[in-house]
């Protein structure tokens, strides 16, 4: 840890608590066992008093008055607001922000252009009345004005959620229009895969399905189709060129809501999980200044898009004074180096991607480190599903040698990672490297009893700042509970100060500290008691050269009957011939068990997945099983024509 910011962090801690901690693990266990020393450490280390109304007061009480899960009590009587701690960069040379579309046109917005932008934009809205608690919607690419509407939002304590621009004007609807906008922020636009889309009648027709709005704030385009009847039509590059002085955003409540974000709705009403501006702030510092090392000295470039929390995560390198990158276009287009080339252009130092970008940039055989400048690149991030352990090993052999990897988990829930890999600490491929400061997580067998090196439900036994405040429209807090605490363990030692979160991820603990994700225990394979998880699965088989994904369901069938097939995706050329079907049971055997090998192995059209990249195990696994209620929602399903496909196999199987 020596000379990164987790090792001054560690001596701030030492010096100010005498924690003893000299390495990693032990700075860890002491900050689950003082969740309110960790916490006010962290708050003191980043100096969030300067912006607060009141300094933070001493005792533990002043940290966390109550620690009971859910509603435990953060900070109370703090008042602060996230954009002040971005803003406080503003002195920063050179660029804060920049985006680059599918084209390769490129804009920047300058640190010292950023508060003046926000001022004039959040004078914009305030014109129209918005104001704390009111709720301001994004339905935009990935682009530098979608950070700023976001910021001019959140300055005046108002409420933001944004949504993709690949959602149908219903899909984003269904989302957005649960929380009753006053605001809406779209676009003309974008480029896709060597595609122009023009998104400005489906802006309209979302502005039509909001009828609380009295504002509509179009960039690059008018909203088409729009009459002069309804919401004020503003023009984005008109709102932020007003002389509106410096920013000055309001303080609010530690827990007052900074933002909205969605689960993936699939098979119910999508819910609206309601994060603070205290909470996000702290967790977002601790996980982005302290495990990812970001500072000033950064470029940080993580692909995504508004519909997914590394939208929100990435914009946490403005909190650490990183300059962040906006791409809007495709990962894969017009080759699997596109990403690559940006972050050689960009001279990134932190690059955040997906398995599945990486998986595509090695079966097209690239060699990133040999054909890119890729000096400036210190930490290479990935998220979205497990890191194979042989993804580690092509990074390492064809992007940068010694390269360190984080795999991280987390999520919406929680708007960042429960673990992952951190600077100064080893990296194992296949693992995330540690479980993070203030995470209490642990394996738990059905009985509640702790495991280490073996498979057990992800559990997290104390609070933290940023899991939610509430859900959307969950008045008495049930759905809320039931999402995560509800869970009935088995044995009496199980929960003995109270609810636990139970996050559904089934997860291996190892004796290093470091954790194995093996997939959703949700969608555990259960094939003669024994249970398997998929990622373990999808390790192997999406390794091998001719397969593009794959995708294994666990059906249970009539009278006690099991069926595991596999269905596979190949890569252009490649023929699901016996000899690779007999290659696949073989790798699956040799390099898990036989209990592993599917039972058999389907080529399938596509692989349905949520808006956010994750394969739709479990209600595709109750289709397979003819299990007549499930009801999955089209709008949230990448390609919902692969339902029908699916339903097929179910029906045509032979039990």
């Amino acid at each position: 840890m020596t000379g990164a910011a987790m090792e001054r962090f560690r001596r701030h801690v030492e010096e100010r608590f005498g924690t003893g901690a000299a390495d990693y693990d032990e700075l860890w266990s002491w900050s689950v066992r003082q969740p309110a020393q960790f916490w006010r450490a962290v708050w003191e280390f980043f100096d969030l008093d300067a912006p607060a109304a009141e300094p933070l007061g001493e005792g533990d009480d002043a940290v966390l008055a109550d620690a009971r899960m859910p509603g435990a009590q953060w900070f109370p009587g703090v008042r602060l607001n996230y954009v002040d701690q971005i803003l406080r960069h503003a002195d920063l040379p050179g660029a804060a922000i920049v985006g680059i579309d599918e084209t390769g046109e490129r804009s920047e917005i300058a640190w010292s252009e950023l508060p003046g932008m926000v001022a004039s934009l959040s004078a914009t809205m305030r014109a129209q009345g918005i104001g704390t608690g009111d709720v301001v919607a994004a339905y935009l690419p990935d682009i530098p004005e979608a950070v700023v509407a976001f910021l001019a939002t959140a300055s005046l304590g108002a409420v933001w959620s944004g949504c993709g621009q690949d959602y149908a004007p219903q899909g984003a609807a269904s989302r957005l229009g649960q929380l009753r906008p006053k605001v809406l922020f779209s676009a003309g636009g974008y480029r896709y895969g060597g595609k122009d889309i023009d998104k400005r009648s489906d802006s309209a027709e979302l502005a039509s399905l909001l009828p609380e709005l009295v504002a509509h704030i179009t960039i690059g385009g008018d909203a088409g189709g729009a009459s002069g009847e309804g919401p004020a039509l503003i023009d984005y590059a008109e709102a932020v060129t007003a002389d509106a002085g410096e920013a000055q955003p309001v303080l609010v409540d530690f827990d007052h809501p900074l933002w909205v974000l969605f689960s993936s709705g699939t098979t119910g009403r999508p819910k609206g999980i309601v994060h603070g501006h205290g909470g996000v702030v702290l967790e977002h510092l601790k996980a982005g200044a302290l495990h990812g090392d970001l500072s000033s000295d950064d470029v940080f470039f993580w692909q995504t898009a508004l519909s997914w929390m590394m939208w929100n995560y990435q914009v946490a390198g403005l909190l650490c004074g990183a300059r962040i990158i906006c791409y809007s276009g495709s990962p894969l287009y017009p080759d699997a180096d596109r990403l690559w080339q940006i972050v050689a252009d960009e001279k990134v130092t932190y690059f955040g991607t997906s398995p599945g970008q990486l998986q595509a940039s090695r079966k097209a055989g690239l060699e990133p480190g040999r054909d890119h400048d890729l000096a400036a690149l210190r930490t290479l991030g990935s998220t979205g599903s497990s890191l194979a352990a042989d993804l580690f090993t092509w990074v390492d052999d064809h992007v940068k040698r010694g390269l360190p990897i984080s795999s991280i988990s987390g999520g919406t829930d929680i708007v960042s990672a429960f673990a992952g890999g951190s600077i100064g600490v080893p990296v194992v491929p296949g693992e995330l490297s540690v479980r993070y400061l203030g995470v209490a997580l642990e394996s738990w067998a059905p009985d509640g009893t702790p495991l280490v090196g073996e498979v057990g439900e992800l559990v997290v036994t104390a609070p933290m700042p940023s899991m939610p405040v509430r859900f959307w429209d969950d008045p008495d807090g049930a759905r809320y509970r039931s999402a995560y605490f509800d869970h009935e363990w088995e044995g009496p030692t199980a929960h003995p100060d109270g609810p636990v979160w139970r996050h559904g991820d089934w997860v291996t603990v190892t004796e290093r500290g470091s954790l194995v994700i093996h997939g959703r225990s949700d969608a555990t394979l259960n094939r003669h008691g024994i249970r398997m998880g998929s990622a373990d699965i999808y390790e192997v088989v999406e390794a091998l050269d001719e397969i593009a994904e794959a995708f294994v369901l666990g059906v249970d069938g009539p009278g006690g009957a099991y069926w595991m097939p596999l269905f596979v995706t190949l890569v252009p050329g490649a023929v699901l011939d016996d000899a690779l079907v007999a290659r696949i049971a073989a790798a699956v055997r040799d390099r898990l068990s036989k209990r592993h090998v599917p039972d058999e192995v389907i080529e399938a059209p596509g692989i349905p997945h949520t808006r956010t990249g994750k394969k739709l195990e479990v209600p595709v696994t109750a289709i397979l099983a003819g299990r007549s209620e499930v009801n999955i929602d089209p709008k949230s399903v990448d390609d919902y024509s692969l339902i029908d496909w699916y339903a097929e196999q179910g029906r045509a199987h032979r039990w």
